[in-house]
């Protein structure tokens, strides 16, 4: 089992500005759409919010890159491309693997954060390269912008059950209480090397924290069937469907 740590949403260089968490919600603000997109930020009922967390860089009729999409069915859709898919396609990524969606958040009455806001366990992984007419028609007529318009030559789609968080547990925020975001309380299970991009023995902290990188969308953790990555797993899952 693999477990990839997936950054998505705003940040300061991404939108301009954290996500916001409203009413203990948090709000993941899809980036800006870099070309392919049918969906604006006011279609999603986010354009108050992201004109607010740009500064008014962004307005709410501007396209966006609704990427992960959550459906109402209870499924989410990942697109990756470039070399963010070339590094999951590397590190073995497939079917029965995880991601676990992270991002940077603030509240009214908090520094900005690094926290958990949905999960996607792969069912299905769709190379839109090299599917059927039939398969790209039905992805794209959801608007999900990697099946609109190719944005690369790998262009892949990772699909299966997920849910985005209705409530800011404290369980899924990763940053240390005193920050700053790039400091992460460590899961106990995930040893000194065993996060990609993280190799350097320096981000691996004493008392269970890491330096994470500054940049970077999709970190893979290889936890095979260890019992407490799993136990892990199950506790971000159930705070993410709790309320």
């Amino acid at each position: 089992m693999r477990i990839v740590f997936s950054r998505k949403g705003f940040d300061s260089a991404s939108g301009g500005g954290p996500s916001p968490i409203i009413d203990r919600r948090p709000v993941s603000l899809p980036i800006p759409s870099s070309g392919y997109s049918r969906t604006s930020w006011a279609d999603l009922g986010l354009g108050d919010h992201v004109e607010h967390a740009s500064r008014g860089r962004h307005k709410a009729g501007d396209l966006c890159h609704h990427d992960p999409m959550f459906t109402d069915r209870g499924e989410c859709l990942l697109g990756q491309c470039g070399a963010a898919q070339t590094h999951l396609a590397n590190r073995g990524v497939g079917v029965g693997d995880w991601f676990v969606f992270f991002g940077l958040f603030r509240a009214t009455d908090e520094a900005p954060h690094h926290r958990i806001f949905g999960y996607l366990h792969v069912a299905e992984v769709v190379d839109l390269t090299d599917c059927t007419a039939e398969a790209r028609q039905e992805l794209a007529a959801l608007d999900h912008p990697h099946a609109i318009g190719l944005h690369a030559r790998n262009d892949t789609i990772y699909r299966g059950p997920g849910k985005v968080a209705t409530a800011a547990s404290p369980g899924l925020r990763l940053t240390v209480p005193e920050g700053p975001p790039s400091i992460w309380r460590r899961p106990k299970w995930l040893r000194e090397g065993e996060l990609s991009y993280h190799d350097r023995a320096d981000r691996w902290l004493p008392e269970n924290r890491l330096q994470t990188v500054a940049r970077g969308q999709e970190f893979v953790a290889d936890a095979g069937n260890r019992a407490a990555a799993r136990k892990w797993l199950n506790s971000i899952v159930a705070a993410i469907e709790s309320h």
